[in-house]
């Protein structure tokens, strides 16, 4: 059975505005902007069906748009689920959620597309998308 909208909305919102967050914090961080300077494409995150298309430019996140969309194509793929994510993203994550490939190895998260780019980018990627991380935590 297919959610409502309402629900898949209420879904989406989270995560969507941790993409806002991430695309605020990376334009505070003068480092991950120099890593990314080559780094133009758009990558697919899928969390928990939901899909979430990134859009950098020159290391900058222009835009972080809700799918799904057969139009817009994109490089690479992470795929997760909502927890998996939320576990990511603390200070202190446990061991396998400390990373995307920690991810992929435990069984909840999927990586696809054009992997030589993302391995290109790596490093570039892997911080940005913990920069949700809170600091005030992480001290802790």
């Amino acid at each position: 059975m297919a959610a409502s909208p309402k629900q898949t909305a209420a879904r989406e919102a989270p995560v969507f505005d941790k993409f806002r967050q991430i695309q605020s914090r990376l334009e505070g961080a003068p480092h991950l902007l120099r890593l990314g300077r080559l780094f133009s494409e758009t990558v697919l995150v899928v969390v928990d069906g939901d899909e979430f298309y990134l859009s950098f430019e020159k290391g900058r996140l222009l835009s972080v748009v809700n799918g799904p969309s057969r139009k817009t194509p994109w490089c690479f793929a992470l795929r997760t689920d909502a927890e998996a994510l939320e576990e990511f993203w603390k200070a202190r994550p446990e061991p396998g959620f400390h990373d995307i490939f920690g991810l992929v190895k435990i069984g909840r998260g999927r990586i696809d597309g054009d992997i030589l780019t993302l391995v290109k980018n790596l490093r570039f990627f892997k911080e940005v998308m913990a920069l949700p991380r809170t600091a005030e935590e992480a001290v802790a």
